[in-house]
């Protein structure tokens, strides 16, 4: 039984008119790879065999692709592995915490030894229960009231709570980094506690890409809840 042909067909193509057609057209193989990818060729002559270097040049092309991309994939579950590894220290560090001093005192020095902190502020909205004379030893710590004025340009940050990335501004810099603060590119602020009930801390990095705003919170968020906690727990 014949195949109808479609009505949409006018009229049949021979061999020639398909020659004349791709000879008229030499890059319809660029715009339609799939089509090349599918040609099956014999290799007899000078025509064929070009065309099958053309298809081993296309899939040569998209298998450096698909590696590349692998390569990527790869990168970014050791960046993981090496995230998770360095947060299940910083809890068991701030778990073995016997004081409020010794929990804040190895905060600050995991966040620069495993975090990239070129800088880092604690800031704490009540007093923690530190000995007579400790919060003098600790510039990485700062006590203000959650209502002072100071904190009016980090207002639109404490009321969403959430964990933010980029370049901090002027006004920022300074109330947590004081004078110190001319090397800061970029920087991430982690609240702390419910609604940021508790305060927040500030991580900054020489590097103005290195807290860029397309950065993943959701490792900072984790952060936030280990040192929330192990104040807590202090």
């Amino acid at each position: 039984m014949s195949q109808q042909k479609p009505e949409w067909v006018a009229e049949e193509f021979s061999e020639q008119d398909i020659v004349a057609y791709l000879d008229g057209e030499p890059e319809f193989f660029d715009r339609n790879p799939k089509a090349l990818i599918k040609l099956e060729l014999n290799h007899a002559s000078g025509s064929a065999v070009s065309l099958v270097e053309r298809q081993v040049a296309v899939l040569r092309d998209r298998n450096t692709e698909l590696e590349t991309r692998l390569k990527d994939l790869i990168a970014v579950a050791n960046n993981n592995d090496t995230l998770v590894r360095k947060m299940h220290e910083l809890a068991l560090t701030l778990i073995a915490s016997r004081s409020a001093a010794e929990c804040i005192k190895e905060l600050e020095t995991s966040l620069r030894s495993q975090f990239a902190a070129d800088r880092a502020a604690l800031v704490l909205f009540e007093h923690p229960p530190l000995q007579a004379g400790e919060l003098d030893r600790f510039r990485f710590l700062q006590v203000i009231e959650r209502d002072d004025p100071k904190l009016a340009p980090f207002t639109t940050f404490l009321e969403t709570a959430r964990p933010r990335c980029g370049q901090l501004r002027d006004s920022q810099r300074e109330l947590v980094f004081a004078d110190d603060n001319d090397d800061i590119g970029s920087a991430a602020m982690v609240p702390l506690g419910d609604q940021a009930s508790q305060g927040f801390l500030v991580i900054g990095n020489a590097d103005p890409d290195h807290f860029h705003p397309g950065k993943s919170i959701d490792f900072l968020e984790r952060i936030g809840q280990l040192v929330s906690v192990g104040l807590s727990r202090s």
